[in-house]
């Protein structure tokens, strides 16, 4: 097959063997079912990108415009993960009404006017805006642009108690049903997340590699950060007992194969509607509220904020300096699960057996993809 080259363009096959493409500076997609690599289709969308790109070079100077384009081509911008770049390019494409503004015209009260429209579409969005338009006025000042950050003084919007909580924790007793009820695939990799606070895309993605003699090392894949967690004996059990499998992850869905963060939110959802209708279980658990369990878990422990950031990989400054030391991290986190282990434990957790026999014959919910 002939390889596809296009200027400006990121063409490659993902893990899962899959074609992807996307611009390389504004992290456009380009949709390869409706414009297949190498057509006629996919051709005039990767031109019509590229235009869009040129026309907006031609910001004027001293606009909100101007400023997104330069921070963008700099480093404070291109050294983010991925994934916070995508993040941040849905607030530059949301501002891009006003980006012929002047920046001498922006001042608190029309900071706050821009969050609270944004607010509108939901009070995490509208602070979500007012905190990029806060790093950008500030990597600004600081090179000359603006004169100051008009975004500094303005508070967030302020979470209606309308709203449920987001990703809550898990009871003890949802997470037991949720565990007895997975088929053995679904269970491993539930369990890997219920006992180490990994997010759904980490678990999805962790190498057999990073498992050595009952320890994980691995890195946020949002961030970046490191994150060391010696394996607590119940998800030792848990690994030892799912199907074996060839795949390069730790974890692999009933194909053999990596699981996706599609399937296995697939299968997590029919596995939790089930028990919902059945009251096994309350409304609202999302993969994520695993890993707010866990830093509940090490609060009710005795953790201070400081030994939960650290054993989730939470990004800051003190942690910075932390890990710059280079070796304290490891022995404090071993004592911190070998606590968090007996808790687990002292909450009856080992009364669900891994693997019961009775969910290998099970067919639905098996993460098929």
């Amino acid at each position: 097959m002939t390889a596809i080259r296009v200027k400006g363009f990121k063409i490659f096959k993902d893990r899962h063997g899959k074609m992807r493409c996307y611009h390389r500076k504004t992290l456009t997609p380009v949709d390869l079912v409706k414009a297949p690599l190498g057509s006629a289709e996919f051709f005039a969308v990767c031109a019509a990108i590229s235009a869009k790109l040129a026309k907006e070079v031609e910001a004027k100077p001293g606009t909100l415009g101007m400023l997104i384009r330069k921070y963008r081509a700099s480093p404070a911008f291109l050294d983010l993960a991925p994934r916070t770049r995508a993040d941040y390019q849905r607030v530059f494409d949301y501002l891009k009404a006003i980006d012929d503004t002047a920046l001498t015209r922006f001042d608190p009260p029309t900071v706050a006017r821009i969050r609270d429209k944004a607010g509108s579409k939901g009070h995490r969005f509208g602070n979500y805006v007012r905190q990029v338009l806060s790093l950008l006025f500030a990597w600004g000042a600081e090179r000359g642009f603006t004169s100051s950050n008009p975004a500094a003084s303005v508070k967030g919007l302020k979470r209606p108690k309308s709203l449920a909580d987001a990703n809550r924790p898990w009871t003890d007793e949802e997470r037991a049903a949720i565990l007895g009820g997975a088929t053995p695939e679904l269970r491993a990799i539930l369990a890997l997340m219920a006992y180490t606070g990994l997010g759904p895309k980490d678990a999805v993605s962790l190498p057999r590699s990073a498992f050595r003699d009952g320890e994980i090392a691995t890195r946020r894949t949002k961030t970046g950060e490191p994150v060391f967690w010696p394996a607590p004996a119940l998800l030792r059990a848990e690994l030892a007992a799912m199907p074996h499998h060839d795949a390069i992850t730790l974890c692999a869905s009933s194909t053999g194969r990596p699981w996706s963060q599609d399937g296995l939110q697939s299968s997590f959802q029919r596995l939790k509607h089930r028990l919902e209708d059945t009251q096994a279980i309350g409304t609202g658990l999302t993969l994520y509220g695993l890993r707010h369990t866990v830093a509940v878990i090490l609060r009710e422990t005795g953790a201070d904020e400081r030994t939960i950031a650290d054993a989730l990989g939470q990004k800051t400054i003190e942690m910075a300096r932390h890990y710059a030391k280079g070796a304290d991290l490891k022995p404090k986190m071993r004592g911190v699960v070998a606590q968090f282990d007996a808790e687990m434990n002292r909450r009856g957790t080992k009364s669900v057996k891994p693997h019961a026999e009775k969910r290998q014959t099970q067919s639905n919910g098996d993460g098929s993809r």
